[in-house]
C-alpha cells in the first residue's frame, strides 16, 4: 500500500485536495442522488414490522460518494460541495413550493397529486436540510480528521466510523424535525432506528465498491499524493 500526504486538520488541505480531474462527476453524483432521495422521502414505506421512507433506497450511496470526495479531495473541496448540494435542495423545494401555488391548467386533473407528492411541506423540507447538513459535514470532518492520524492505512476504519456518527446525526435530526409528534412512542424509536441501521448496513455492504471506487479516483486524480518536493502515487 503506498502513502500519500496526510490530508491533516480541516481547514489545512493537504496537495492533493485541489479540485481536478473527475471532482465534477463525483460532486454532480453527489447533488443527484441527494435531490433524487429527497423526492422519493415524502412516501412512508412499512416492510413487516419495519419502517422507513422512499429515500433509503438511494440515500445511503450519497454518503458513499461524501466519503469519495473526503477521502480523495480534502475537507474543503468536500465542504463546498454539500453547501452546494444544500443550496440545490432548497432551491428544489421553494421551486416546488412556487409551482404547487401556480394556477394549474383548467382541463389538467393533477394538482392535489402533485400537492400530496410534491407539495412544499415545511416541516419535512427543514428536516431534510437540518439533517443532510449536520450529518455530511460531521462524516465529512471525522473520516478527514481519522486520516490525519492514519494517513493512507485502514480505510475501512475512516468509512465506518465517518458514517456511523454522520449517519446517526443525520437521521436522529431528519426524524425527530420531520416525524416527532406525528409518529410517537415506539413507533418513532423503531423508525429512527430502522432508518440509522438500514442505512449503515448499506455503507458495509457497499465497502468492497467504494474501495474500488475510491482507489480507481485516485489513481486518475493527477494532484493525489503531490508533496512539495515530488510525487508519491496514491493507492486505497
Amino acid at each position: 500500500m503506498s502513502r500519500s500526504t496526510p490530508p491533516g486538520p480541516p481547514g489545512h488541505e493537504p496537495a492533493h485536495a485541489s479540485v481536478t480531474g473527475h471532482f465534477w462527476v463525483v460532486a454532480a453524483v453527489f447533488c443527484g442522488l441527494l435531490l433524487i432521495s429527497n423526492v422519493g422521502a415524502t412516501k412512508l414505506i412499512a416492510v413487516g414490522p419495519l419502517i422507513t421512507d422512499g429515500g433509503a433506497f438511494l440515500f445511503p450511496l450519497v454518503y458513499v460518494v461524501g466519503d469519495v470526495l473526503s477521502e480523495v479531495y480534502g475537507w474543503r473541496a468536500t465542504r463546498r460541495v454539500i453547501w452546494v448540494a444544500f443550496g440545490l435542495s432548497a432551491l428544489a423545494a421553494l421551486t416546488f413550493w412556487v409551482v404547487q401555488l401556480a394556477p394549474p391548467a383548467a382541463d389538467w386533473p393533477n394538482q392535489d397529486a402533485f400537492e400530496a407528492v410534491l407539495g412544499f411541506v415545511p416541516r419535512i423540507v427543514l428536516a431534510s436540510l437540518c439533517g443532510f447538513l449536520v450529518g455530511q459535514l460531521l462524516n465529512a470532518w471525522v473520516l478527514v480528521r481519522i486520516k490525519a492520524r492514519t494517513d493512507e492505512r485502514r480505510l475501512w476504519v475512516r468509512l465506518l466510523g465517518s458514517t456511523a456518527v454522520g449517519q446517526f446525526a443525520d437521521t436522529l435530526v431528519f426524524c425527530t424535525i420531520a416525524f416527532y409528534g406525528v409518529i410517537t412512542g415506539w413507533t418513532f424509536v423503531n423508525y429512527v432506528i430502522t432508518g440509522y441501521l438500514y442505512k449503515v448496513a448499506v455503507e458495509v455492504l457497499v465497502l468492497p465498491v467504494t474501495y474500488r471506487v475510491i482507489a480507481l479516483v485516485k489513481r486518475h486524480e493527477p494532484t493525489y499524493g503531490v508533496r512539495a518536493g515530488g510525487t508519491v502515487p496514491a493507492g486505497a
